[in-house]
């Protein structure tokens, strides 16, 4: 069972005992989208009409299908045939997802067999890199969902655990199996829309990594997820408080999403300003009452960031753990709220699939420290690099990101650290402080 799972009453669009959408504005339903993780972390395009042309596509392409179901396409199938309440709930999902469109800007997917089909194609295809930003679209199954997300159906649907753990071995088993084979690599060449092209390698920063056979076919790479996950070259990410033993520094590439003080063990995480619940967040580890009253530090990473995570502090590894959660769960929107995208990605925090490290530093009075990567919608694959009992110095590769960027939290014991990087507005996801492996991010109290 996932920590946090449930289909209780949440404010949403969708009149009691009705299959119609209340009304939304555009504006609101574009606010939604612009503060969404996939927009503000690069993997979908700036503008929903690219995300409209391109679902026009990919409906197409799938109408077209005469293909048998991948084997993970045809499990979610089979328990959508033999389970009439969760068929139902998708079916009005789809149905409340079209009436979010009326001008009909997009082909939308018209029931389920067509969704499956589309799952079909995103399975075998690996995301291609695109010259111009308005057409990128790094997040297939975001894209596909985008309009079902912002449904109340879509909240019951994808916080329902059976669905949630089909679309997850879909991920896992089908897209991410895919990007981890050779065939995948067919993206990684240096034509105007390939991942090596000059734009892409000026984007992407790509002299600041290891690219195994430069000049070389793909690369030298052996997959696109080989690629995504590539490794940094250390000058690029150097120690800048290696002479400060109790500085703490950030684990990560990306942005600072917020940090606050006094977290409880408990709290409704769907509210706005409680974003963080301790007990749901650390999946039951059996020390989190040592966190109580103490201190997150959330940040993301987007799409250019480096997908590796490594030690925010000197010390040894007590616990290593995945917890499985959900995947395309949003909080629910019925205003414009631009802090939207930064407030789900506390929720998410807390629900989604995510790792669990726990650090016991051997600074003295820094105590416990818990590293949270954190899988959001396509990026579920938490892995890691490190087991109980190994010794780790600060910026010692922890783990990574089987596709793409994600979230990170670390979590502090109370009254340990001072913060030293400024936090967010909260106005948006991805106006934050910029952060680097290995920065200063704070210091011990």
């Amino acid at each position: 069972m996932f920590p946090y799972t449930g289909r209780g009453a949440v404010p949403g669009p969708i009149d009691e005992g009705t299959t119609m959408v209340k009304p939304i504005t555009a504006a609101a339903l574009e606010a939604r989208y612009q503060s969404s993780f996939g927009r503000a972390a690069g993997y979908l395009p700036h503008s929903r009409k690219a995300v409209d042309a391109w679902l026009t596509d990919l409906v197409a392409k799938a109408r077209k299908r005469t293909a048998e179901h991948v084997p993970t396409v045809q499990a979610l199938a089979e328990l959508l045939e033999s389970d009439k309440p969760l068929r139902d709930n998708v079916n009005l999902m789809i149905e409340q997802a079209q009436q979010l469109d009326p001008g009909h800007k997009a082909e939308h997917v018209k029931n389920i067999d067509e969704m499956l089909k589309c799952l079909d194609e995103i399975t075998v295809t690996a995301p291609e890199y695109r010259l111009d930003p308005k057409e990128r679209v790094f997040f297939p199954m975001s894209a596909l969902f985008c309009y079902m997300m912002a449904t109340q159906a879509g909240w019951d649907a994808f916080r329902d655990e059976r669905f949630n753990d089909a679309l997850l071995t879909i991920l896992r088993d089908g897209w991410c199996a895919f990007l981890d084979s050779p065939e995948s690599r067919y993206v990684l060449n240096e034509g105007p829309n390939g991942w090596l092209c000059q734009a892409a390698s000026e984007q992407n920063k790509l002299y600041e990594f290891v690219i195994p056979e430069p000049g070389a076919l793909y690369g030298g790479f052996v997959s696109f997820n080989a690629f995504f996950n590539r490794h940094i070259k250390p000058e690029f990410r150097p120690n800048g408080a290696k002479d400060d033993p109790q500085a703490v520094v950030s684990p990560n590439d990306g942005s600072v999403v917020r940090f606050v003080s006094d977290v409880q063990e408990d709290a409704d995480i769907t509210l706005k300003g409680q974003p963080y619940a301790l007990r749901q967040m650390l999946g039951g580890y059996e020390h989190t009452d040592r966190f109580v009253g103490g201190d997150v530090f959330q940040s993301f990473l987007s799409g250019a960031n480096y997908h590796r995570w490594h030690a925010p502090v000197d010390g040894i590894v007590r616990h290593v753990e995945r917890i499985p959660g959900l995947l395309f769960s949003e909080l629910p929107m019925k205003d414009v709220d631009t802090s939207a995208g930064t407030l789900s990605q506390g929720y998410q925090a807390n629900v989604n699939t995510r790792g669990l490290v726990v650090i016991e530093s051997t600074v003295p009075d820094i105590g416990l420290v818990c590293v949270i990567p954190v899988g959001i919608t396509e990026i579920s694959s938490v892995r890691f690099s490190v087991a109980v009992g190994d010794r780790v110095t600060r910026g010692d590769e922890l783990g990574y990101f089987s596709y793409g960027g994600s979230s990170m939290a670390l979590v502090f014991e109370p009254g340990k650290v001072e913060f030293t990087v400024p936090n967010n507005t909260i106005d948006t996801a991805d106006d934050g402080a910029p952060l680097f492996v290995n920065g200063r991010i704070a210091t011990k109290k």
